[in-house]
């Protein structure tokens, strides 16, 4: 028997979602960007530490936006088994793409032993698997076990060493066998799945008139924002800095990602949420861009890993003579020399040039989608 929701919503597709979800999709780009020059994650040096933070908004919002349109989509159909098997199935194939596709274009090779990465589309496909299950309960009980998720999230720590509960929250490398390859566990379970929970109770708020959906995601958004600036400068002021601290400021944003705090989560979602009700007025060239990669995002993904890849390689030839292919074995953990990195202006350069490329192919695609009836279609 079928599940449906009573009543059915056509709900039409929000410009600001995908507007906002462009937006981290190309501030992504910066950071695989930073991986093949060779730039380290953060540094003493204010550019090199903005390079990173500002692509801390990616992820959760990446996340939670994945949630929200799981939520819009359920409402434009109405059908609860539907949708669950979508997302099951769905999840499922995105942890093979992270598994195959995704691996080798990291690479650029197939050698097992020397990297597996559980990664962001990993994270996102397990997620999904288990919000398949959290939509038949209501809207308000997914929302709530989504903040309980990301509030109680330490509650995890307890859990005993073990390759399931470093799968879960724990992280870290698990090793598959005695002699096999080791897993880096990159993004843990917890507390992505209360995010894409809190995500798709969120969609709720974005189904109601424009004017209040308006107002209670500037409420949301600057309250969580407000909530991190408190905490963070307490715990700034409260906790001493050690000898040779950075500026206050980037102890400040400095939040733990793996796993991604509580005080991480509100720097990152509170000013996305808050962007939302000026992205549905955002207006012209940029915007349709962003619109474009935001309808696209897996397509994005797949696409952007090799491009970055192979015209970082590109620029390391026509720079030293060689491609320097033994470097990116591991990637996304390079290991370039000091004095062998890019300088933060090539970095943006190559950047802007890979993010032009993969504009055309994701406006064919975008196109494509909205042209053709294929339910295929849906899965990237």
């Amino acid at each position: 028997m079928t599940t449906t929701t009573s009543p059915v919503s056509r709900v039409s597709r929000l410009a600001s979602v995908d507007i906002v979800r462009g937006a981290v999709m190309v501030l992504m780009a910066i950071d695989h960007v930073r991986v093949y020059s060779g730039v380290p994650a953060g540094g003493p040096s204010p550019g090199v530490f903005f390079t990173r933070w500002v692509t801390h908004f990616c992820a959760p919002a990446f996340v939670f936006l994945a949630g929200t349109g799981a939520y819009l989509h359920l409402r434009k159909t109405g059908d609860r088994g539907a949708m669950a098997r979508y997302l099951a199935t769905r999840g499922l194939m995105l942890v093979v793409l992270e598994l195959t596709v995704i691996r080798a274009s990291w690479t650029f090779g197939i050698d097992y032993s020397q990297f597996i990465l559980a990664g962001v589309i990993w994270m996102l496909g397990w997620c999904m698997v288990l919000l398949a299950g959290l939509i038949f309960l209501p809207t308000s009980l997914v929302g709530a076990i989504g903040l309980a998720v990301i509030i109680g999230q330490s509650v995890f720590g307890w859990l005993p060493p073990a390759a399931v509960s470093q799968f879960i929250y724990l992280g870290e490398d698990v090793k598959l066998g005695t002699d096999g390859p080791s897993v880096t566990v990159l993004y843990t379970i917890v507390p992505w799945i209360g995010v894409m929970a809190a995500g798709y109770a969120f969609g709720s708020i974005l189904t109601r008139e424009a004017s209040i959906r308006r107002r209670l995601c500037l409420r949301i958004g600057l309250f969580a924002t407000a909530a991190f600036l408190i905490l963070g400068v307490i715990q700034v002021i409260a906790g001493p800095a050690p000898e040779n601290a950075p500026p206050a400021l980037m102890r400040l944003l400095n939040q733990q990602k793996y796993p991604a705090s509580q005080m991480f989560l509100l720097m990152t979602l509170g000013p996305t949420i808050a962007l939302l009700p000026f992205a549905e007025r955002a207006k012209g060239r940029i915007g349709e861009m962003l619109a474009v990669f935001g309808r696209v995002p897996m397509f994005y993904y797949l696409l952007h890993i090799p491009t970055i890849h192979a015209v970082s390689m590109l620029v390391w030839f026509l720079r030293d003579g060689t491609a320097h292919a033994d470097w990116f074995a591991t990637a996304p953990y390079v290991s370039v020399p000091p004095d062998q990195r890019w300088g933060l202006p090539l970095l943006y350069l190559v950047f802007f040039v890979c993010v032009v490329i993969l504009y055309f192919p994701c406006r064919w695609y975008a196109h494509l989608k909205q042209r053709s009836d294929s339910r295929w279609l849906r899965y990237i």
